[in-house]
């Protein structure tokens, strides 16, 4: 498993990238992301992308990772407990600090164009 600290102010996406790709990361599963944001951006279910602004708590982050791409679901709370959640897009800013842990997957995954959703899709190579 492979964890690690973001500091503030870096944008959690583009992190998460620059990390799979510094441990050259074939195929990694997010388990999860403790910490917060200055702010978000997300793209919802209806594909609308939303930008909420903090600060806000990671209250459960989890995805795939792979040189790819990020396939990450966020859901963040403001200062009054709402939660709202999405797929992560860049612009998600750390506030003090987020804590991501990644377990290793021992194959490779790659994104392939799905006809049927119109979006690349995990396909799992062993």
């Amino acid at each position: 498993m492979l964890v690690f600290r973001i500091t503030p102010g870096k944008d959690l996406k583009n992190e998460i990238g620059s990390i799979q790709k510094k441990n050259n990361l074939e195929a990694g599963i997010i388990i999860g992301a403790v910490g917060s944001l200055q702010k978000a951006a997300l793209r919802l279910a209806d594909e609308e992308i939303i930008d909420i602004e903090g600060p806000l708590e990671i209250i459960c982050a989890n995805g795939t990772v792979s040189p790819e791409g990020i396939h990450l679901h966020l859901a963040v709370a403001d200062k009054t407990g709402k939660m709202t959640g999405g797929h992560l897009k860049e612009g998600s800013l750390v506030n003090t600090t987020v804590e991501l842990s990644i377990l290793e997957y021992e194959g490779t995954f790659k994104r392939i164009m799905d006809p049927e959703t119109g979006f690349k899709e995990l396909v799992i190579l062993n």
